[in-house]
């Protein structure tokens, strides 16, 4: 878990789009890409080139192109792979519109050409120029990368109308190239494990938004991922851990291992399955912190001479490899084991998060440090990571790894991944390094994508799709030289908080669709609101693929308003305006002929809701419902509450299985430094009863020298006691709800006390008196209730 908020095949050439230039690495283009004009362009080109990301250039054209069963794909040339290729679009076409064109045969007559062509322009690997008229369309590529991009165009084109059968394709010429050679997602599988198959179907995605670098995030203090025949307990020992909390014990109170780990032959296998989708998988083995699986698997391998338990927690942790020659050979032997199995340039060694506490209390260590000559343990890092780099360079590899590695003077040839914000990234190129944009928060995805109370567990502050897409890749500090050093961006998913595949997808996508537009497309020809509306086509794709995109950027939101008379008001809106929101009344799901939403509903006590916005026809988000009565009006649920303080804000899973069913938990909202919550502006006219929804959560957190932020607050009566004092948080508390019956159930517990009489609105602060922060109690709702009649 990355802290910083609240804690002190890839490389080659990026193409120039003014079609001739080529720049080293990933330099941006100093030359936008040639544009139609405005002036000249049909109006049809924007709902014609339905495509993620947005080509780099499009000309459109008179007529269209035709394309159903009939249709026949000819491939130029005895090319293999571009064959392939040919076939994989097929395959496409088959599952989205119900019929496969046939491939082979003369390229006269063929309705889809595809073509490798060493001289076509624009230049690049990845480049491809798509020509479509109403006679046929023909995908020109100077490599297979170029061609399988040409073909995903091509796709999107033919599934923009989200219909079966015969499709219609404006008659069009694209010359498309990508702004940068780094286009990535980092998936993080030490917290929370993912199958192959689960992974392929991540690349899938990637793949088909222009997506090339998939890094995997191998290892940590929760779990060894990866089988390494050499070492076997690696993931014997390390690959599994004992979650914290209710989850970490079955109905009968025994540990209940979390286990996984991908065997070589699987590893083999979703490299060769990027690979046919050009995607470069780059595996992170971190160290020399983030270590405590392996040396819970090997404890010779740590400084201490103890064993550590595979860490349940999350947070920054202590145990550090240590610094012998014997680890050095463990580590170089992993490696080769590591390069054996993944052919790409890149090697990704970490060298994050690795407090020195243990290193600068070993003598051993110390007396290392002091044999090699070095002032410091951020050099004995910087010494650790240059002779592990040198052994990667000696078998033709390169390492990359997140900023701290600058703080030891890294190897000239070593890249950096800028995860700390942006300056790392700054700092490393003007000192001449290579380096990925990957910054906390900015693209973090296991932060919230809304504050809706469906939305995904995770950290604050939201990171939107908006805001993904106004991510600016080079730093504007950085001068034209030292920008050609930036090889693009990638968005990080760390999975503390996404136990489910449903869960990572959701927090993958759409913003990775918004990452692609960014790093692929010409800075001059991003358009957020021209992105939305390519965006409907691409949520239906997401849905009839079975892939959980999360539609939080076009869900729903609903804000209710007491009325007089038995009425209330409800007001509806979406995080991007974006969309007509419909709506019913009879619980039925709203369609495209539903009433439009224009202004606040007049409502009597109770009525339901049901809502949904739609491009045209097509919805964009699943229904949202709300039912408005007495005390939806007066309840605040945990993520509408606000925090007292802006410390470590989490939307955390509850650890117990609601009802005992596994895959059902409440999501809860704390800081986890001082959990205190405020209802503003609470309208305590007539309100009889305090009503508060808890629950309790292990308090997993490794939070290094910041624990000393944890706020514990004495208990004043046996068990413990929510406290709720009213403006403000200081003084004695006006009501008082014992723990004591909640401490019976691992589940949520409903406590409830008479209000004071209070006239008017005021502020209530509800802050847990417990003795202790481990369990954690949170606030999943709290409601006001009136008077009865």
């Amino acid at each position: 878990m990355r802290l910083q908020s609240a804690l002190s095949v890839v490389a080659g050439v990026t193409l120039a789009l003014g079609l001739g230039a080529c720049q080293r690495d990933a330099a941006p283009s100093a030359t936008p890409a040639k544009e139609t004009s405005p002036a000249t362009a049909p109006a049809v080109a924007a709902a014609t080139t339905q495509v993620i990301p947005r080509p780099a250039q499009v000309e459109t054209r008179e007529g269209q192109l035709r394309l159903g069963p009939q249709a026949r794909i000819a491939v130029v040339g005895d090319n293999a792979e571009a064959t392939r290729i040919a076939n994989d679009f097929a395959a496409r076409v088959n599952t989205s519109r119900g019929f496969a064109p046939q491939v082979g045969g003369a390229v006269d007559g063929a309705a889809v050409v595809f073509a490798i062509d060493p001289a076509i322009a624009p230049a690049g690997d990845e480049a491809y120029v798509l020509d479509i008229t109403p006679q046929g369309a023909k995908i020109s590529a100077r490599a297979p990368a170029g061609l399988f991009y040409g073909a995903v165009t091509l796709w999107q084109l033919a599934t923009a109308d989200g219909g079966k059968g015969d499709v219609a394709i404006a008659a069009q010429r694209i010359e498309d190239a990508p702004r940068f050679a780094w286009r990535g997602l980092m998936l993080d599988v030490a917290r929370h494990f993912r199958t192959p198959d689960e992974v392929k179907a991540l690349i899938d995605q990637m793949a088909l938004h222009k997506l090339n670098t998939f890094h995997w995030h191998l290892t940590d203090d929760q779990g060894w991922r990866i089988q390494i025949r050499q070492y076997p307990k690696l993931t014997e020992v390390g690959g599994c851990r004992i979650p914290a909390g209710a989850a970490g014990r079955d109905a009968k109170g025994k540990p209940k291992p979390y286990c996984g780990f991908y065997t070589q032959d699987e590893i083999r296998d979703v490299v060769k399955y990027a690979a046919e989708r050009y995607v470069t998988v780059v595996p992170e083995i971190d160290l020399p912190g983030h270590a405590q699986a392996a040396i819970a698997s090997y404890p010779k391998l740590g400084v201490t001479g103890k064993t550590p338990p595979v860490s349940p927690d999350w947070g920054v942790h202590t145990w550090l490899f240590n610094v012998d020659d014997g680890t050095f050979t463990f580590l170089e032997n992993v490696l080769d084991e590591v390069m054996e199995l993944f052919p790409g340039r890149y090697i990704h060694l970490g060298g994050d998060e690795a407090a020195k506490d243990q290193w600068e209390q070993s003598t051993a260590v110390q007396a290392k440090k002091r044999e090699l000559g070095l002032k410091d343990e951020m050099q004995l890092q910087g010494w650790f990571m240059g002779r592990l780099e040198k052994y990667i360079e000696s078998k033709g590899r390169r390492m990359i790894g997140w900023d701290e590695i600058l703080e030891g003077n890294p190897p000239e040839d070593a890249t950096v991944m800028s995860w700390r914000g942006t300056d790392g990234a700054i700092e490393a190129a003007r000192a001449g390094h290579d380096v990925v944009l990957a910054p906390a928060p900015n693209l973090y995805l296991d932060h919230l994508q809304s504050d809706a109370p469906d939305e995904n567990p995770g950290r604050l502050d939201v990171m939107s799709l908006k805001s993904v897409y106004e991510f600016k890749v080079v730093p504007v500090q950085l001068s034209a030289e030292q920008a050609r050093h930036v090889l693009g961006a990638q968005a990080n998913l760390w999975t503390e908080h996404q136990r489910t595949l449903e869960r990572m997808q959701r927090a993958m996508f759409p913003r990775a669709a918004a990452l692609a537009e960014v790093t692929w497309t010409p800075e001059a020809r991003l358009d957020w609101n021209d992105f939305l509306q390519r965006m409907a086509p691409d949520m239906a794709r997401y849905r009839t693929a079975g892939f959980n995109a999360s539609d939080s950027a076009f869900a729903v939101r609903f804000t209710p308003q007491a009325g007089e008379g038995g009425k209330a008001t409800l007001a509806m809106s979406n995080q991007t305006g974006f969309g007509t929101l419909r709506y019913t009344t009879d619980g039925s799901d709203p369609t495209a002929v539903s009433p439009e939403y224009t202004h606040p509903l007049d409502l009597p006590l109770p009525s339901t809701v049901v809502a949904n916005a739609f491009a045209d026809t097509r919805a964009l988000a699943a229904p949202r419902r709300f039912t408005l009565d007495a005390r939806s009006l007066l309840a605040r649920g945990g993520p509408a509450l606000r925090s007292c303080k802006k410390g470590l804000l989490l939307r955390m899973e509850d650890d117990a299985p609601a009802d005992g069913k596994e895959g059902e938990r409440t999501l809860l909202m704390s800081d986890v430094f001082d959990p205190c919550w405020l209802y503003d502006d609470a309208p305590l006219d007539g309100i009889a009863t305090l009503q508060v929804r808890v629950g309790q959560l292990p308090h997993n957190f490794q939070l290094w020298k910041d624990a000393r932020l944890v706020v514990t607050r004495e208990a004043k009566v046996p068990g413990g006691a929510l406290e709720v004092r009213v403006d403000g948080c200081e003084g004695e508390p006006a009501i008082t709800l014992p723990l004591a019956p909640a401490r019976k159930s691992q589940g949520l517990t409903v406590l409830e006390a008479p209000m004071p009489t209070l006239a008017g609105r005021h502020d209530l602060c509800f802050t847990f008196a417990s003795g202790e922060h481990d369990p954690m109690w949170v606030i999943d709702e709290v409601a006001l209730l009136p008077k009865g009649p």
